[in-house]
């Protein structure tokens, strides 16, 4: 297997790890959840069911166009971008819904959102396209940062 092959690859088992853990903590404690205060901007629960599967989908095509396009260096920069943004999403999770620390699970999303950049911005000059279709992913990182900053404050 050449290194593209195995980056894209690397990048498409990063999205399936995502995915797999990110609900992971959440079923843990849903009526904990549902008991807190949550910030006026909540989306209704169907919005998480749209955007979720439309960014693992646009993570995983973005993540073969990345390293098919582009140098070792940059497939690999993408790609550390994408494995410490994924360490804080999910730590995120576990700190949210299992010990219930809302300041820390909030400064790990925002950690998650900045480390986004990067990744956003590699993929960008790789093509711009994949750069637009990335950036549902940005934004709802961040608002989920905002709500999360909002359930600590609120709870």
């Amino acid at each position: 297997m050449n290194f593209k092959n195995g980056a894209s690859a690397a990048g498409i088992a990063l999205v399936v790890l995502y995915a797999a853990g990110s609900g992971y903590w959440v079923s843990s404690s849903d009526s904990w959840y549902r008991a807190l205060r949550a910030p006026s901007w909540q989306p209704p629960d169907w919005v998480f069911g749209v955007i979720w599967p439309y960014n693992f989908i646009v993570l995983g095509i973005a993540a073969f166009v990345v390293a098919s396009k582009n140098n070792k260096s940059v497939s690999l920069w993408w790609l550390s971008f994408f494995a410490i943004s994924i360490v804080f999403a999910l730590s995120w999770s576990y700190y949210f819904y299992v010990p219930h620390r809302l300041i820390l699970a909030a400064a790990l999303l925002v950690c998650a959102a900045l480390f986004t950049l990067p990744l956003l911005i590699l993929t960008w000059r790789t093509s711009w396209k994949m750069g637009i279709a990335l950036l549902p992913y940005q934004l709802w990182v961040a608002i989920a940062s905002t709500l999360s900053i909002g359930y600590a404050h609120l709870n």
